[in-house]
Protein backbone atom coordinates (compact mmCIF):
# COMPACT_ATOMS: atom_id res chain seq x y z
CA UNK A 1 0.00 0.00 0.00
CA UNK A 2 1.67 3.38 -1.40
CA UNK A 3 1.31 6.59 1.22
CA UNK A 4 -0.03 8.51 -1.95
CA UNK A 5 -3.64 6.99 -1.21
CA UNK A 6 -3.75 8.45 2.74
CA UNK A 7 -2.54 11.59 0.93
CA UNK A 8 -5.30 12.53 -0.95
CA UNK A 9 -7.79 10.98 1.81
CA UNK A 10 -6.29 13.28 4.33
CA UNK A 11 -6.18 16.46 1.45
CA UNK A 12 -9.83 16.01 1.04
CA UNK A 13 -10.68 15.15 4.34
CA UNK A 14 -8.92 19.03 5.54
CA UNK A 15 -10.18 20.72 2.44
CA UNK A 16 -13.83 19.54 3.61
CA UNK A 17 -13.11 19.71 7.02
CA UNK A 18 -12.28 23.57 6.68
CA UNK A 19 -15.33 24.59 4.60
CA UNK A 20 -17.31 23.05 7.68
CA UNK A 21 -15.72 24.98 9.70
CA UNK A 22 -15.57 28.34 7.61
CA UNK A 23 -19.64 27.96 7.78
CA UNK A 24 -20.07 26.87 10.90
CA UNK A 25 -17.62 30.36 12.18
CA UNK A 26 -19.16 32.37 9.79
CA UNK A 27 -22.83 31.67 10.97
CA UNK A 28 -21.97 31.84 14.49
CA UNK A 29 -20.66 35.41 13.69
CA UNK A 30 -23.05 36.29 11.16
CA UNK A 31 -24.31 39.35 13.63
CA UNK A 32 -21.19 40.95 14.01
CA UNK A 33 -20.75 41.65 10.24
CA UNK A 34 -20.88 44.65 9.16
CA UNK A 35 -21.58 43.83 5.20
CA UNK A 36 -23.25 40.49 4.72
CA UNK A 37 -23.08 40.57 0.90
CA UNK A 38 -19.35 41.09 1.26
CA UNK A 39 -19.14 37.80 3.99
CA UNK A 40 -21.40 35.77 1.38
CA UNK A 41 -19.29 36.68 -1.95
CA UNK A 42 -16.34 35.11 0.32
CA UNK A 43 -18.42 31.77 1.63
CA UNK A 44 -19.56 31.33 -2.82
CA UNK A 45 -15.77 31.52 -3.56
CA UNK A 46 -14.70 29.04 -0.76
CA UNK A 47 -17.50 26.47 -1.24
CA UNK A 48 -16.48 26.71 -5.29
CA UNK A 49 -13.09 26.56 -4.84
CA UNK A 50 -13.19 23.23 -2.08
CA UNK A 51 -15.75 21.46 -4.49
CA UNK A 52 -13.34 21.91 -7.02
CA UNK A 53 -10.44 20.86 -5.44
CA UNK A 54 -12.43 18.20 -4.00
CA UNK A 55 -13.64 16.94 -7.95
CA UNK A 56 -10.29 16.99 -8.71
CA UNK A 57 -8.94 15.04 -5.87
CA UNK A 58 -12.05 12.33 -7.02
CA UNK A 59 -11.08 12.25 -10.78
CA UNK A 60 -7.00 13.00 -10.91
CA UNK A 61 -5.88 12.15 -7.55
CA UNK A 62 -2.27 12.03 -9.22
CA UNK A 63 -2.40 15.92 -9.45
CA UNK A 64 -1.48 16.06 -5.40
CA UNK A 65 2.06 14.41 -6.31
CA UNK A 66 2.75 18.10 -7.47
CA UNK A 67 2.48 19.53 -4.35
CA UNK A 68 4.08 22.79 -4.69
CA UNK A 69 1.55 23.81 -7.34
CA UNK A 70 -1.11 22.42 -5.22
CA UNK A 71 -0.71 24.54 -2.65
CA UNK A 72 0.12 27.98 -4.81
CA UNK A 73 -3.19 27.58 -6.70
CA UNK A 74 -4.27 27.53 -2.27
CA UNK A 75 -2.32 30.19 -1.68
CA UNK A 76 -3.65 32.54 -4.04
CA UNK A 77 -7.28 31.32 -3.11
CA UNK A 78 -6.32 32.37 0.39
CA UNK A 79 -5.63 35.94 -0.67
CA UNK A 80 -8.45 36.19 -2.75
CA UNK A 81 -10.24 35.23 0.40
CA UNK A 82 -8.23 37.87 2.31
CA UNK A 83 -9.22 40.76 -0.35
CA UNK A 84 -13.24 39.71 -0.35
CA UNK A 85 -13.56 39.26 3.18
CA UNK A 86 -11.67 42.23 4.16
CA UNK A 87 -9.81 39.68 7.06
CA UNK A 88 -12.76 38.68 8.42
CA UNK A 89 -13.35 35.22 9.80
CA UNK A 90 -13.81 33.83 6.81
CA UNK A 91 -10.25 34.63 5.97
CA UNK A 92 -8.97 33.24 9.44
CA UNK A 93 -10.93 29.73 9.17
CA UNK A 94 -8.80 29.33 5.55
CA UNK A 95 -5.58 29.94 6.62
CA UNK A 96 -5.91 27.62 9.35
CA UNK A 97 -7.05 25.24 6.71
CA UNK A 98 -4.06 26.06 4.36
CA UNK A 99 -1.52 25.80 6.92
CA UNK A 100 -3.08 21.92 7.90
CA UNK A 101 -3.16 20.91 4.32
CA UNK A 102 0.78 22.10 4.10
CA UNK A 103 1.36 20.10 7.12
CA UNK A 104 -0.51 16.87 5.38
CA UNK A 105 1.92 17.45 2.21
CA UNK A 106 5.30 18.99 3.28
CA UNK A 107 5.27 17.41 7.11
CA UNK A 108 7.21 18.92 9.14
CA UNK A 109 9.07 21.17 6.57
CA UNK A 110 6.34 23.49 5.95
CA UNK A 111 7.03 25.26 9.32
CA UNK A 112 8.67 28.43 7.44
CA UNK A 113 5.22 28.63 5.17
CA UNK A 114 3.41 27.98 8.69
CA UNK A 115 5.37 30.98 10.51
CA UNK A 116 4.82 33.18 7.39
CA UNK A 117 0.95 32.34 7.31
CA UNK A 118 0.59 32.96 11.33
CA UNK A 119 2.75 36.42 10.17
CA UNK A 120 0.12 37.24 7.51
CA UNK A 121 -2.38 36.73 9.98
CA UNK A 122 -0.75 38.77 12.67
CA UNK A 123 -0.82 42.13 10.57
CA UNK A 124 -4.08 41.20 9.70
CA UNK A 125 -5.76 41.19 12.73
CA UNK A 126 -3.33 44.25 14.04
CA UNK A 127 -4.94 46.18 11.32
CA UNK A 128 -8.33 45.25 12.24
CA UNK A 129 -7.93 45.86 16.04
CA UNK A 130 -6.52 49.18 14.67
CA UNK A 131 -9.01 50.22 12.86
CA UNK A 132 -11.98 49.27 15.22
CA UNK A 133 -10.03 51.19 17.87
CA UNK A 134 -10.00 47.73 19.99
CA UNK A 135 -6.59 47.48 20.29
CA UNK A 136 -6.86 47.71 24.54
CA UNK A 137 -10.39 45.66 24.69
CA UNK A 138 -11.03 42.06 26.06
CA UNK A 139 -11.17 40.70 22.09
CA UNK A 140 -7.62 41.71 21.00
CA UNK A 141 -6.23 38.93 22.49
CA UNK A 142 -8.71 36.03 21.01
CA UNK A 143 -8.64 38.07 17.44
CA UNK A 144 -4.47 37.45 17.79
CA UNK A 145 -4.75 34.05 18.76
CA UNK A 146 -6.15 33.05 15.51
CA UNK A 147 -2.62 33.41 13.59
CA UNK A 148 -0.94 31.34 16.47
CA UNK A 149 -3.48 28.46 15.50
CA UNK A 150 -2.39 28.30 12.04
CA UNK A 151 0.74 27.27 13.49
CA UNK A 152 -0.88 24.15 15.59
CA UNK A 153 -3.08 23.65 12.84
CA UNK A 154 0.14 22.57 10.60
CA UNK A 155 1.97 21.08 13.35
CA UNK A 156 -1.15 18.72 13.71
CA UNK A 157 -1.54 17.80 10.78
CA UNK A 158 2.03 17.01 9.89
CA UNK A 159 1.71 14.58 13.00
CA UNK A 160 -1.17 12.90 11.85
CA UNK A 161 0.22 12.74 8.43
CA UNK A 162 3.70 11.43 10.18
CA UNK A 163 1.68 9.18 12.08
CA UNK A 164 -0.58 7.38 9.03
CA UNK A 165 2.35 7.15 7.32
CA UNK A 166 4.05 4.89 9.99
CA UNK A 167 1.13 2.59 10.14
CA UNK A 168 1.29 1.87 6.69
CA UNK A 169 4.34 0.82 6.71
CA UNK A 170 3.96 -1.62 9.78
CA UNK A 171 1.15 -2.60 7.61
CA UNK A 172 3.50 -3.18 4.84
CA UNK A 173 6.13 -5.00 6.57
CA UNK A 174 3.53 -7.16 8.65
CA UNK A 175 1.61 -7.87 5.00
CA UNK A 176 5.25 -8.89 3.94
CA UNK A 177 6.03 -11.27 6.93
CA UNK A 178 3.21 -12.75 6.55
CA UNK A 179 3.22 -13.76 3.05
CA UNK A 180 6.96 -14.84 3.59
CA UNK A 181 5.42 -17.03 6.52
CA UNK A 182 2.80 -18.01 3.82
CA UNK A 183 4.56 -19.07 1.16
CA UNK A 184 7.70 -20.86 3.68
CA UNK A 185 4.37 -22.98 4.62
CA UNK A 186 3.32 -23.53 1.62
CA UNK A 187 6.98 -24.50 0.25
CA UNK A 188 7.34 -26.94 3.66
CA UNK A 189 3.52 -28.47 2.28
CA UNK A 190 4.52 -29.03 -1.19
CA UNK A 191 8.10 -30.95 0.33
CA UNK A 192 6.17 -33.24 2.33
CA UNK A 193 3.47 -34.35 0.12
CA UNK A 194 6.27 -34.85 -2.60
CA UNK A 195 8.14 -36.89 0.21
CA UNK A 196 5.12 -38.99 0.93
CA UNK A 197 4.13 -39.80 -2.85
CA UNK A 198 6.09 -38.90 -5.70
CA UNK A 199 9.74 -39.63 -4.09
CA UNK A 200 8.79 -42.64 -2.62
CA UNK A 201 7.45 -44.08 -5.48
CA UNK A 202 10.32 -42.82 -7.68
CA UNK A 203 12.82 -44.52 -5.28
CA UNK A 204 11.58 -47.45 -5.73
CA UNK A 205 11.48 -47.23 -9.26
CA UNK A 206 15.22 -46.32 -9.42
CA UNK A 207 15.90 -49.11 -6.76
CA UNK A 208 13.89 -51.80 -9.37
CA UNK A 209 15.98 -50.56 -12.38
CA UNK A 210 19.22 -50.48 -10.70
CA UNK A 211 18.58 -54.50 -10.20
CA UNK A 212 17.05 -54.66 -13.78
CA UNK A 213 20.63 -55.26 -15.64
CA UNK A 214 21.60 -57.92 -13.33
CA UNK A 215 18.33 -59.79 -13.66
CA UNK A 216 18.46 -59.53 -17.05
CA UNK A 217 21.15 -61.37 -17.23
CA UNK A 218 20.52 -64.18 -14.66
CA UNK A 219 17.15 -64.48 -14.89
CA UNK A 220 15.61 -63.22 -17.49
CA UNK A 221 11.68 -64.27 -16.22
CA UNK A 222 12.19 -62.35 -13.07
CA UNK A 223 13.73 -59.20 -14.90
CA UNK A 224 10.22 -59.22 -17.60
CA UNK A 225 8.01 -58.85 -14.19
CA UNK A 226 10.79 -56.35 -12.64
CA UNK A 227 10.59 -54.25 -15.90
CA UNK A 228 6.61 -54.82 -15.52
CA UNK A 229 6.94 -53.00 -11.86
CA UNK A 230 9.14 -50.54 -13.13
CA UNK A 231 6.37 -49.51 -15.67
CA UNK A 232 3.69 -49.46 -13.48
CA UNK A 233 5.75 -47.63 -10.59
CA UNK A 234 6.69 -45.25 -13.37
CA UNK A 235 2.83 -44.67 -14.69
CA UNK A 236 2.07 -44.36 -10.44
CA UNK A 237 4.49 -41.47 -10.25
CA UNK A 238 2.74 -39.56 -13.10
CA UNK A 239 -0.89 -40.44 -11.54
CA UNK A 240 0.38 -39.07 -8.16
CA UNK A 241 1.82 -35.60 -9.46
CA UNK A 242 -1.15 -35.18 -11.70
CA UNK A 243 -2.94 -35.66 -8.27
CA UNK A 244 -0.95 -32.73 -6.42
CA UNK A 245 -1.05 -30.52 -9.42
CA UNK A 246 -4.81 -30.99 -8.98
CA UNK A 247 -4.94 -30.48 -5.65
CA UNK A 248 -2.92 -27.45 -5.55
CA UNK A 249 -5.17 -26.09 -8.62
CA UNK A 250 -8.32 -26.53 -6.96
CA UNK A 251 -7.72 -24.35 -4.23
CA UNK A 252 -7.72 -20.37 -5.26
CA UNK A 253 -6.55 -18.47 -2.66
CA UNK A 254 -7.87 -15.04 -3.96
CA UNK A 255 -11.48 -16.59 -3.14
CA UNK A 256 -12.87 -16.93 0.36
CA UNK A 257 -12.60 -20.11 1.78
CA UNK A 258 -16.37 -20.45 1.62
CA UNK A 259 -16.56 -20.48 -2.29
CA UNK A 260 -14.14 -22.66 -2.29
CA UNK A 261 -15.96 -25.01 -0.56
CA UNK A 262 -19.10 -24.60 -2.17
CA UNK A 263 -17.59 -25.43 -5.54
CA UNK A 264 -15.98 -28.16 -4.36
CA UNK A 265 -19.69 -29.17 -3.16
CA UNK A 266 -20.89 -28.03 -6.03
CA UNK A 267 -18.62 -30.02 -8.54
CA UNK A 268 -18.93 -33.07 -6.35
CA UNK A 269 -22.76 -33.10 -6.89
CA UNK A 270 -22.77 -32.71 -10.35
CA UNK A 271 -20.79 -36.02 -10.70
CA UNK A 272 -22.20 -38.03 -8.26
CA UNK A 273 -25.88 -36.53 -8.29
CA UNK A 274 -26.09 -36.41 -4.77
CA UNK A 275 -27.55 -32.90 -3.09
CA UNK A 276 -24.87 -31.50 -0.63
CA UNK A 277 -26.60 -28.79 1.95
CA UNK A 278 -23.43 -26.32 2.79
CA UNK A 279 -23.66 -24.36 6.12
CA UNK A 280 -20.63 -21.73 6.90
CA UNK A 281 -20.62 -19.71 9.98
CA UNK A 282 -18.79 -16.27 10.43
CA UNK A 283 -15.28 -17.59 10.80
CA UNK A 284 -11.80 -15.95 9.91
CA UNK A 285 -10.02 -17.13 7.04
CA UNK A 286 -7.40 -19.65 7.71
CA UNK A 287 -3.97 -20.12 6.24
CA UNK A 288 -3.22 -21.56 3.10
CA UNK A 289 -1.78 -24.82 4.51
CA UNK A 290 -5.05 -25.01 6.72
CA UNK A 291 -7.37 -24.38 3.77
CA UNK A 292 -5.93 -26.87 1.78
CA UNK A 293 -5.79 -29.73 4.32
CA UNK A 294 -9.05 -29.11 4.99
CA UNK A 295 -10.09 -29.28 1.35
CA UNK A 296 -8.12 -32.73 1.00
CA UNK A 297 -10.21 -33.96 3.96
CA UNK A 298 -13.60 -32.91 2.01
CA UNK A 299 -12.62 -34.45 -0.80
CA UNK A 300 -11.86 -37.46 0.97
CA UNK A 301 -14.87 -38.01 3.07
CA UNK A 302 -17.11 -36.80 0.08
CA UNK A 303 -15.27 -39.70 -1.90
CA UNK A 304 -16.32 -42.29 0.45
CA UNK A 305 -19.38 -41.36 0.66
CA UNK A 306 -19.84 -41.87 -3.05
CA UNK A 307 -18.00 -45.58 -3.34
CA UNK A 308 -19.44 -46.68 0.55
CA UNK A 309 -22.22 -45.11 1.95
CA UNK A 310 -25.52 -44.95 -0.20
CA UNK A 311 -26.32 -41.73 0.76
CA UNK A 312 -28.87 -39.61 -0.30
CA UNK A 313 -28.05 -36.03 1.23
CA UNK A 314 -24.97 -34.55 2.45
CA UNK A 315 -24.37 -31.92 5.10
CA UNK A 316 -20.90 -30.30 5.00
CA UNK A 317 -20.72 -26.88 7.96
CA UNK A 318 -17.94 -24.77 9.13
CA UNK A 319 -17.90 -23.64 12.12
CA UNK A 320 -15.26 -21.65 14.40
CA UNK A 321 -15.55 -22.33 17.89
CA UNK A 322 -12.49 -21.22 20.58
CA UNK A 323 -10.17 -20.39 18.30
CA UNK A 324 -10.60 -23.73 16.23
CA UNK A 325 -12.49 -24.17 12.88
CA UNK A 326 -14.71 -27.36 12.85
CA UNK A 327 -15.26 -29.06 9.87
CA UNK A 328 -18.40 -31.70 9.78
CA UNK A 329 -19.16 -34.19 6.75
CA UNK A 330 -22.40 -35.97 7.69
CA UNK A 331 -24.32 -38.86 5.61
CA UNK A 332 -27.38 -40.63 5.63
CA UNK A 333 -26.52 -43.31 4.46
CA UNK A 334 -25.71 -47.06 5.71
CA UNK A 335 -22.61 -46.23 8.00
CA UNK A 336 -20.09 -48.33 9.49
CA UNK A 337 -18.82 -49.71 12.52
CA UNK A 338 -15.24 -47.82 12.75
CA UNK A 339 -12.39 -49.49 15.34
CA UNK A 340 -11.67 -47.85 18.00
CA UNK A 341 -7.85 -47.03 16.61
CA UNK A 342 -8.66 -45.48 13.26
CA UNK A 343 -4.74 -46.89 12.64
CA UNK A 344 -5.83 -50.23 12.06
CA UNK A 345 -7.99 -49.76 9.08
CA UNK A 346 -4.69 -49.22 7.17
CA UNK A 347 -4.26 -52.76 7.85
CA UNK A 348 -7.09 -53.50 5.87
CA UNK A 349 -6.38 -51.76 2.76
CA UNK A 350 -8.35 -48.82 4.05
CA UNK A 351 -6.25 -45.92 3.77
CA UNK A 352 -9.15 -42.86 3.67
CA UNK A 353 -9.72 -42.15 7.46
CA UNK A 354 -6.50 -42.89 7.93
CA UNK A 355 -5.11 -40.33 5.28
CA UNK A 356 -7.55 -37.78 6.91
CA UNK A 357 -6.44 -38.43 10.23
CA UNK A 358 -2.57 -37.77 9.19
CA UNK A 359 -3.91 -34.34 7.19
CA UNK A 360 -6.12 -33.30 10.19
CA UNK A 361 -2.93 -33.39 12.56
CA UNK A 362 -0.66 -32.17 9.88
CA UNK A 363 -2.65 -28.86 10.55
CA UNK A 364 -2.17 -29.48 13.99
CA UNK A 365 -5.41 -30.58 14.75
CA UNK A 366 -7.38 -33.76 14.88
CA UNK A 367 -10.01 -35.86 13.61
CA UNK A 368 -13.07 -38.17 14.42
CA UNK A 369 -15.41 -40.24 13.12
CA UNK A 370 -19.02 -41.43 14.03
CA UNK A 371 -20.74 -43.86 12.40
CA UNK A 372 -22.90 -46.83 12.74
CA UNK A 373 -24.61 -49.40 11.07
CA UNK A 374 -27.98 -47.40 8.84
CA UNK A 375 -27.20 -44.32 10.57
CA UNK A 376 -24.73 -42.96 8.60
CA UNK A 377 -21.24 -41.60 9.18
CA UNK A 378 -20.39 -38.08 10.67
CA UNK A 379 -16.75 -36.91 10.09
CA UNK A 380 -15.66 -33.51 12.12
CA UNK A 381 -12.03 -32.26 11.61
CA UNK A 382 -10.64 -29.47 14.37
CA UNK A 383 -7.86 -27.44 13.39
CA UNK A 384 -6.25 -24.19 15.04
CA UNK A 385 -7.21 -21.32 13.49
CA UNK A 386 -4.44 -19.21 12.49
CA UNK A 387 -4.51 -15.88 10.71
CA UNK A 388 -3.04 -14.96 7.83
CA UNK A 389 -2.22 -11.77 6.07
CA UNK A 390 -5.83 -10.95 5.39
CA UNK A 391 -7.18 -12.16 8.57
CA UNK A 392 -9.12 -8.94 9.17
CA UNK A 393 -11.28 -10.72 6.27
CA UNK A 394 -14.62 -12.32 7.72
CA UNK A 395 -16.42 -14.90 5.68
CA UNK A 396 -20.12 -13.94 5.77
CA UNK A 397 -22.52 -16.00 7.06
CA UNK A 398 -24.33 -18.14 5.07
CA UNK A 399 -26.31 -21.01 4.20
CA UNK A 400 -25.46 -22.39 0.59
CA UNK A 401 -27.37 -25.35 -0.35
CA UNK A 402 -25.99 -27.28 -3.74
CA UNK A 403 -28.62 -29.18 -5.06
CA UNK A 404 -29.07 -31.47 -8.67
Amino acid sequence: MSRFVPYVALCRAMLLGRLALTWAAVGVGIRFVDDIWQTAGALVVITTATTVQVTVLGRWPDVIRRRLGVLAIDAAIMIAVLVLSEGGVAFFCYAAGFAALTGVLLGTRAAPLWFADAGLGLVVAAQLLASDGTADSNAASFVLAFPVIDILCGYGAALMTATVARYIDASIAMAASAHRSAAASERARLARELHDSVAKTLRGVSFAAVALPTLLRRQPDLAEELASTVSAGADTAIRETRELLTGLRRDALDRPFSEHLHQVCRAWTERTQIPVRLDVTAVMEPTPAVRYELTEILNEALENVARHADATLVHVSLHERERQLLLTIRDDGAGFAPPDDLTTLSTEGSFGIVGMTERAQAAGGRLRVDSGSGRGTTVAAWVPLVAAADAATVLAATVLPVGR
